[in-house]
This record gives structure tokens, C-alpha cells and sequence, in this order.
């Protein structure tokens, strides 16, 4: 009798199954997502889900990771540029183009969506998100104060203050595209944080 193979069926494509999962998530939470749901969206049996990702968990921390990490990327990509301006408006619009990217590749921003992190199955990956959004305070803020070093921003600023405020913009910027707020309202935003920023940081001091 020829041997029959068990596991993923050969049309699997792991790109488009974490995809699909992370729209799901994103839609329901992970709490109000089931296995069935999962294996309906993604045309995999129990079995295979499991063969591929592990678990639902395993599933959902590839799908939030796959996605987030794309973050990190950006700000990396950011503090590069030369000069502060050209920083923050990098980060700020590079960041509004991810977030709002086509619904066919890509399932919205995930670090701010409460309701993806509601169960205590999603610890690694709350934890994950923590050390990202870390991570990324970090580098900006030593970004900053190499702009203060290079005369580039001024003496008296408050690097922590002023990565806060850069980062609760962004925080600001992901929950509003998770709103469905178009993007040209999004990047208008962007453009009029990144003046008021620069404005308020040249002012001179009393």
C-alpha cells in the first residue's frame, strides 16, 4: 500500500497561514480566537495547526512577532539618518506607512492592541513586546543625546523627556490607525508633531 503523509498539506505557505492568524487575532483577541477559527481561516486541520506552530500560543507569538518586529526595524532605520529632524520624521512617517499598509499584507499595528495580550497563555509574548518597545526607547534616546553631544540638538534638552514624548506620539499614531484613521490623516500628524517638536527644542531659553 503506497505510505500516506500525514502533517501540512503541500499547499501550505507559512507566510500567508501567519498572516491570516494575525488578522484573526488582531479582529477577535487572542481569547476570542479558537482553534476552529484558525483552522478555518487558515485551511489546516488541528493536526496540522499543531505539526506547523505548536499550539494556539505558538501560533500567536509567531504572529505578533512576525509583524512587531518590523518596529524595531524602522527605528534602527531612523536614528541612522543625520540629523534629528531627519530622525523623527523618518520614525514618524515610516512608522504611519507600516501602520497603515493594505489589509492583504499586513493585519495593523499589534504592540497596541490591548486586546491581543488577554490571556495568561500570551505571557512570552507580552514580555517580547515589553523588551521591544524597550529596545526601541532605547535607541532613540541614545540617538537623542548624540545630538545633544553633536550640537545638533541644544544643551539644555531633556533626552528621556523628549523620547517620551516622541514615543507617546507614536503610541499615539498606532492606536489612531488601529481606529481606522486614514493615512494622509496620519501622516499629517506626523508632519505637525515633528514642527512642533523641532520648534519648541530651537526656541531660546528665558
Amino acid at each position: 500500500m503506497p505510505e500516506r503523509h500525514r502533517g501540512r498539506p503541500r499547499a501550505f505557505d507559512r507566510d500567508d497561514a501567519v498572516l491570516a492568524a494575525a488578522r484573526l487575532f488582531w479582529r477577535r483577541g487572542y481569547s476570542g480566537t479558537s482553534t476552529r477559527d484558525l483552522t478555518t481561516a487558515l485551511g489546516l486541520s488541528t493536526s496540522s495547526l499543531y505539526a506547523a506552530f505548536g499550539s494556539k500560543a505558538g501560533l500567536f507569538e509567531e504572529a505578533v512577532r512576525t509583524y512587531a518586529e518590523r518596529y524595531r526595524e524602522i527605528h534602527q532605520h531612523a536614528v541612522a539618518e543625520p540629523t534629528f529632524r531627519s530622525v523623527l520624521d523618518r520614525l514618524l512617517v515610516d512608522s504611519v506607512h507600516e501602520f497603515t499598509q493594505p489589509d492583504d499584507a499586513h493585519p495593523g499595528c499589534l504592540i497596541n492592541s490591548a486586546v491581543m495580550i488577554d490571556s495568561t497563555s500570551t505571557l512570552d509574548t507580552s514580555a517580547y513586546i515589553a523588551e521591544l518597545r524597550h529596545a526601541n526607547h532605547l535607541t532613540l534616546l541614545a540617538r537623542i543625546e548624540q545630538a545633544i553631544g553633536d550640537g545638533d540638538l541644544p544643551a539644555h534638552t531633556d533626552a528621556t523627556v523628549l523620547t517620551d514624548l516622541i514615543q507617546s506620539i507614536w503610541d499615539g499614531l498606532s492606536v489612531q490607525s488601529n481606529l481606522g484613521t486614514p493615512r494622509e490623516n496620519l501622516l499629517a500628524t506626523a508632519h505637525l508633531a515633528r514642527e512642533l517638536i523641532c520648534r519648541q527644542i530651537t526656541a531660546p531659553t528665558a
